[in-house]
C-alpha cells in the first residue's frame, strides 16, 4: 500500500472517530446542563444554545490560524494538538459541575476544534489534482458516517451509563483517533515548489482569495450553504410533530434527521469523481440547484414518510458540496497556502452553524416552521444565481477563448 492510500485510510478511520465522539454529546447537551442546578426552562433554553453556540463561533475565529500553522509547519502536528485538545475538553466536561464552567470548556474546544479541516488539507496535499475530488470524497465518507451514527450511540450510552460516563467515552475514542494519526501517518516531505511557502504572508492570502472572484463566491457558498442546512435542523423535531401523533417523535425525528446523513453517504464520493470529469463549479452549480428542489417541497409533506424521502433526496445532492469545494480551493490555491484558505473556508462553514439556527428559529417564530423550507430552497437558490453570475464574469475576463 502507497503511503497516500495509507495515509487516506488512517484519516478517515480517525474522521469517523472524531466526528461521531464530537456529535454523541449534542442529543443530551440540554438535559445536562438541566442535571447542574434548580434551573427554569428558559434558563436551561437559553444556556443550551449559547453553550451549542460558543464552540462554533470560537471555531469561526481560530481555524485560519490552523491552517497557517499548518502551512508552515506540517498538517500532522496540527492533527495531534487539536486531536489531544478537543480529547481533553471533552473528558473535563465529564467532570464539570456548573453551566459556567461548561461553556468555558466548549469555548475552548472551539479553539482546538481543527482537526477535520487539516486532515483536508493533508489529504489535498498529497492528492494529484485530477482525482482531488473522488479523493476527498472518500475522506468525507468517514466525516458523514461519524456524524450520522454518533448522536444515535451518543443517546444510548447516555442512557445506559449516564452522562458523565458518556463524555469520558467520547474522549477516550477521539484519543484514540489522535493516537492512530501519531503512530500511523506518514506525511510527505514539502516539495520543492512548496519550500517558499515564508513568501506568503497572511496579507497575500487574504488578496489571493480577494482577487480570485471564483474562489471568493465558493467560500461564500459555504456559508449560505450551511446557513441553510443548520436553519431547519433544530426545528426538526417539532416538525415531526406535526406529521404524527406517534409517541415515540424523538426517534422519528431522528430518522428524518438520519435520512439526510445516508443521503450523503450514498452519493459524496460519486459527485466528487463527476467534479473530476466536469469540473467543481458545474457540480456545485447542479448541486445548489438539486438542494432547493428537494428542500422546498419539504413545506408541502402531509405525512412524515414522505419528509424522509425528500430528506434522503436532500441529502444526496448536499453531500457533494463540501468535497466540490475543498477539491476546488485544491485547484484554486497554491500547495503552501491551501491550509489556511482551507481554514478560512472552514470559518465561513462555521460562521453559517452559529447563523442558521438563530436564522431559522426568527422565521419559525414570526410565519411558521413550513414557511423556513422555503426561505432555505431561497437561500439555495441565490447561492447558484451568485454562482452562475461569478463564473459568467470569470468567463467574460478570459474572453472568448477562454
Amino acid at each position: 500500500m502507497t503511503i497516500e492510500k495509507k495515509n487516506l485510510l488512517i484519516m478517515w478511520i480517525a474522521n469517523f472517530l472524531v466526528s461521531a465522539s464530537a456529535t454523541m454529546i449534542l442529543p443530551f447537551l440540554s438535559l445536562y446542563i438541566d442535571t447542574m442546578g434548580n434551573f427554569s426552562d428558559d434558563y436551561v433554553q437559553r444556556w443550551s444554545g449559547l453553550v451549542f453556540g460558543v464552540t462554533f463561533l470560537t471555531a469561526f475565529l481560530v481555524s485560519p490560524i490552523w491552517g497557517r500553522f499548518g502551512d508552515r509547519f506540517g498538517y500532522k502536528p496540527i492533527l495531534l494538538i487539536t486531536g489531544y485538545g478537543i480529547a481533553l475538553s471533552i473528558f473535563l466536561m465529564g467532570f464539570i459541575q456548573s453551566v459556567h464552567g461548561l461553556f468555558i470548556l466548549r469555548m475552548f474546544m472551539g479553539i482546538v476544534t481543527g482537526f477535520i479541516p487539516t486532515s483536508l488539507a493533508l489529504i489535498s496535499s498529497q492528492t494529484p489534482k485530477s482525482i482531488a475530488g473522488r479523493t476527498l470524497g472518500t475522506l468525507q465518507m468517514g466525516t458523514v458516517t461519524g456524524g450520522l451514527f454518533g448522536p444515535l450511540i451518543g443517546g444510548f450510552m447516555a442512557d445506559s451509563f449516564g452522562f458523565s460516563y458518556t463524555f469520558l467515552i467520547t474522549a477516550a475514542s477521539i484519543a484514540v483517533a489522535a493516537t492512530v494519526v501519531m503512530i500511523g501517518i506518514s506525511e510527505k516531505k514539502k516539495t520543492a515548489d512548496n519550500k517558499n511557502k515564508d513568501a506568503y504572508t497572511r496579507k497575500e492570502v487574504l488578496r489571493h482569495i480577494a482577487h480570485n472572484r471564483l474562489l471568493l463566491t465558493v467560500m461564500i457558498l459555504s456559508f449560505m450553504v450551511q446557513m441553510a442546512n443548520f436553519s431547519i435542523q433544530p426545528l426538526l423535531a417539532l416538525y415531526v410533530g406535526t406529521l404524527t401523533a406517534a409517541a415515540n417523535i424523538a426517534f422519528l425525528s431522528g430518522l428524518a434527521f438520519s435520512a439526510t446523513g445516508f443521503g450523503n453517504l450514498i452519493a459524496t464520493r460519486s459527485w466528487g469523481r463527476l467534479g473530476d470529469a466536469i469540473g467543481y463549479e458545474k457540480v456545485l452549480t447542479l448541486l445548489l440547484i438539486l438542494s432547493a428542489l428537494f428542500i422546498i417541497p419539504q413545506a408541502l409533506v402531509t405525512e412524515l414518510w414522505q419528509l424522509i424521502i425528500l430528506r434522503f433526496l436532500f441529502g444526496i445532492a448536499i453531500g457533494g458540496i463540501i468535497p466540490s469545494v475543498t477539491a476546488f480551493i485544491r485547484h484554486a490555491a497554491p500547495v503552501s497556502m491551501q491550509g489556511e484558505v482551507l481554514g478560512y473556508n472552514q470559518s465561513f462553514r462555521f460562521l453559517g452553524n452559529v447563523a442558521g439556527p438563530a436564522f431559522g428559529g426568527i422565521i419559525a417564530g414570526s410565519i411558521g416552521i413550513s414557511s423556513v423550507f422555503y426561505v432555505t430552497g431561497g437561500l439555495f437558490l441565490s447561492a447558484f444565481i451568485l454562482l452562475w453570475w461569478s463564473r459568467k464574469q470569470v468567463m467574460s475576463a478570459d474572453g472568448p477563448s477562454g
